[in-house]
C-alpha cells in the first residue's frame, strides 16, 4: 500500500511542498522524511483515510520543525519564513497545476537538456535513480552524479521556483515534453498510475498551449499507445502488435487519438511526436498500411534522425521490401548496446532461415524489463535453444547510449 501511495502521490507532494517551500531540496527530504515516517506508523495504526493528505501535512510539519531547528528555537522566525514562502507561493501564473509547475522549473534553460528530464523524473515521476538510468540507457552511477549536479547548479544559480510566464513556456517546451514522454514510457506497461499521470499532464499542456501541435502530437501518442495496454501482456511476457486481441484495445482512445492526429495534420507544421502519433494511428486502423509507415518513417528521419528511428524503420522496410533488405539496414547501425537491436536482427535472421541464437542472446542478456526478458525467453524456448542461455543477467554491465528511452511501441 505504501508504495502504491509512493508511485501515486510522491511527484505531488514533492511539487506541493516545493510551492509552500521555495526549496526543490527542502521539498523532497521532508516528502523522503514523511514517507519513511509512514512506513513506521502506518503498519502498527493503519493507512489513513487520505494518504496523500497525510503525506503532504506530515512533510509540511517536518519542514517547519527543520525551519524551527535552524531558527535556533525563534519559532517566530521559522513561522515567517514558512509564511513568506506560502504569500509567494500564492502568487497565480499561466501554469496552475503544482506538478506541470514544478517541470517548468526543472526544465529551466540554466540546465543541461539531460539534465532537466533525469532531474524531473526524479522528482515529479518517483522513480528511482535506477530505473531513471534505464530509461536513459546510462549506468545508474552516472545517472546519480548526474542528479546530484543538477541540484547543486539549481543552488548555486539560485534558481527560483518561479511560475513561467507566456513568453518562457516555448522555450521549455520540448524538455517538457521529454520529461512527460519519459514517465508515460516507465509507466506505460505495467505502472499504470504513471502512464495515466503522464496523460494527465499531457492534457493540461492541450489547455495551456492550444496552439503547439506537437503537444496534441505528445498526448494523441500517448492515448494510442495507452489503448493497447490491456492486449500488450500475456502470462508475464510481451505480445507483439501482429499478435495482439484487438478486441482488448480501448475503442474510445483509439478513436480519441486518431482525432488528435487528424488535428495534427491539419496544422501542417509537423514534429517528432506527430509523426509517431501517426505512426500508431496507421497500426490501430487494420491491416497496417506499411508502406504508410515507411513513408512515416522517413519523414521522421528527416525531422529527428537518430539510430533507433532508424530501427523502427527497418522493421517497416521488413514488411514492405522483405527481410533482406530490412537485416542490411538494421546491420549498418551502431546499437550493440540496445537489446531491440538484437531481438529484430533475431526475428529477422529467423526469417531468412538463418540461426537467430546469437542475437536472442544478444538481446536477452540487455533487456531490461521483465516483460521484455520473458518474450525474449520465450523466443528462445521455441527454438529449443533455453538451455543454452547460461548467463544471468544480472552479471551483465554493458554501459548504455546517452539518449533517452527510445519509443518501443511503435512496432
Amino acid at each position: 500500500m505504501i508504495e502504491e501511495v509512493f508511485r501515486a502521490e510522491y511527484g505531488r507532494a514533492v511539487s506541493v511542498l516545493t510551492r509552500l517551500l521555495g526549496d526543490i531540496d527542502l521539498a523532497e527530504e521532508a516528502v523522503q522524511d514523511a514517507f519513511t515516517t509512514a512506513v513506521r506508523r502506518w503498519p502498527v495504526e493503519g493507512v489513513p483515510p487520505a494518504p496523500a493528505g497525510w503525506i503532504i501535512t506530515t512533510a509540511r510539519n517536518r519542514a517547519i520543525d527543520r525551519f524551527r531547528r535552524e531558527a535556533k528555537g525563534q519559532e517566530k522566525h521559522a513561522q515567517a519564513a514558512l509564511l513568506e514562502h506560502e504569500r509567494e507561493a500564492r502568487e497565480v501564473g499561466d501554469v496552475a497545476d503544482d506538478r506541470l509547475r514544478l517541470i517548468f522549473t526543472c526544465c529551466h534553460p540554466s540546465l543541461a537538456r539531460q539534465s532537466q528530464v533525469a532531474l524531473t523524473l526524479k522528482l515529479l515521476g518517483g522513480l528511482s535513480t535506477a530505473e531513471i538510468a534505464r530509461a536513459f540507457l546510462v549506468p545508474e552511477t552516472t545517472m546519480a552524479q548526474r542528479i546530484v549536479r543538477a541540484k547543486g547548479k539549481i543552488r548555486a544559480a539560485r534558481v527560483p521556483y518561479r511560475v513561467p510566464r507566456d513568453a518562457d513556456l516555448p522555450a521549455r517546451l520540448e524538455a517538457v515534453l521529454a520529461v512527460v514522454y519519459l514517465i508515460f514510457n516507465e509507466g506505460w506497461l505495467d505502472k499504470a498510475d504513471l502512464a495515466d499521470e503522464a496523460i494527465r499532464l499531457g492534457r493540461v499542456l492541450a489547455e495551456l498551449m492550444p496552439d503547439e501541435p506537437e503537444v496534441w502530437g505528445l498526448l494523441a501518442l500517448m492515448l494510442l499507445v495507452a489503448s493497447r495496454r490491456e492486449a500488450r501482456l500475456r502470462d508475464g511476457g510481451i505480445v507483439l502488435l501482429r499478435d495482439q486481441d484487438r478486441a482488448l484495445w480501448n475503442a474510445e482512445l483509439v478513436r480519441e487519438g486518431q482525432d488528435l492526429v487528424r488535428r495534427c495534420l491539419r496544422w501542417n507544421r509537423p514534429g517528432p511526436y506527430q509523426v509517431q502519433a501517426a505512426i500508431n494511428a496507421v497500426h490501430s486502423d487494420p491491416p497496417t498500411d506499411w508502406r504508410q509507415v515507411v513513408a512515416l518513417y522517413d519523414q521522421l528521419m528527416a525531422i529527428a534522425p537518430s539510430p533507433v528511428v532508424a530501427l523502427h524503420r527497418a522493421v517497416a522496410i521488413a514488411e514492405t521490401a522483405g527481410p533482406r533488405a530490412a537485416l542490411r539496414e538494421v546491420d549498418a547501425l551502431d546499437l550493440d548496446r540496445y537489446h531491440l537491436f538484437h531481438a529484430v536482427r533475431a526475428d529477422l535472421l529467423h526469417r531468412l532461415g538463418e540461426d537467430p541464437a546469437a542475437a536472442l542472446r544478444a538481446a536477452l542478456d540487455r533487456a531490461e524489463h521483465p516483460a521484455e526478458r520473458e518474450l525474449l525467453r520465450e523466443r528462445l524456448r521455441r527454438l529449443g535453444l533455453a538451455a543454452a542461455h547460461q548467463q544471468d543477467h544480472a552479471d551483465d554491465h554493458h554501459e548504455r547510449d546517452q539518449e533517452p528511452h527510445p519509443d518501443r511501441h511503435a512496432t
